[in-house]
């Protein structure tokens, strides 16, 4: 199918046309089904994902018209992140920080203790150098281990920019935790 009848099909899928929708999906649905059972590697859980895949489509073709991306690639994005999303959410779900806490080498001597509080306090500080959002964006990203497409689901914004929060934040973390290693100078 060519990119810009796909474009067109998916113009008219933002407009919320159903018959659109039909003929996208009986054209592409076995090109992303195909997608789906690489990443995920079990049929009726590819079938699935495929199901929810289509209605995300439905959902976000508003966002496909205004981004002028390709059709193709744009659907071949949304399966791909869904069923990676899928498989990240068949693993044991994050365990708390003390939780884990519970687990580190119990016999760390006092001075490795004080260190390791101290860093977290730094970087804990230094989170709260950061616009509230940047900041629960790169705990959820670095603690609780979300994709940036979560993310930016999450957030309510583009993928692209959920990427450009989190490396920036991260540049700025590092500057400050520079910043706070250096001896103060008077």
């Amino acid at each position: 199918m060519p990119s810009d009848e796909i474009s067109m099909l998916l113009s008219r899928v933002a407009l919320k046309d159903r018959s659109a929708f039909s003929l996208l999906y009986n054209r592409l649905s076995p090109k992303l089904f195909v997608i789906c059972l690489r990443i995920l590697r079990d049929r009726a859980d590819a079938e699935e994902a495929l199901q929810d895949v289509f209605v995300k489509i439905w959902q976000r073709a508003e966002s496909f018209a205004a981004s002028g991306n390709g059709g193709m690639g744009w659907l071949a994005a949304i399966a791909r992140y869904h069923c990676i999303d899928r498989l990240r959410a068949r693993r044991a779900p994050t365990q708390e920080l003390e939780a884990v806490a519970d687990l580190t080498d119990s016999a760390a001597n006092p001075e490795q203790s004080a260190v390791l509080r101290s860093e977290g306090k730094r970087i804990d500080s230094c989170l709260q150098e950061l616009d509230p959002d940047r900041a629960r964006a790169v705990r959820h990203a670095y603690v609780e281990g979300l994709s940036y497409q979560e993310l930016a689901d999450r957030f309510e914004v583009p993928l692209n920019t959920m990427r450009t929060w989190l490396r920036r934040s991260l540049l700025k973390l590092r500057e400050c935790m520079n910043d706070d290693a250096r001896p103060e100078q008077g």
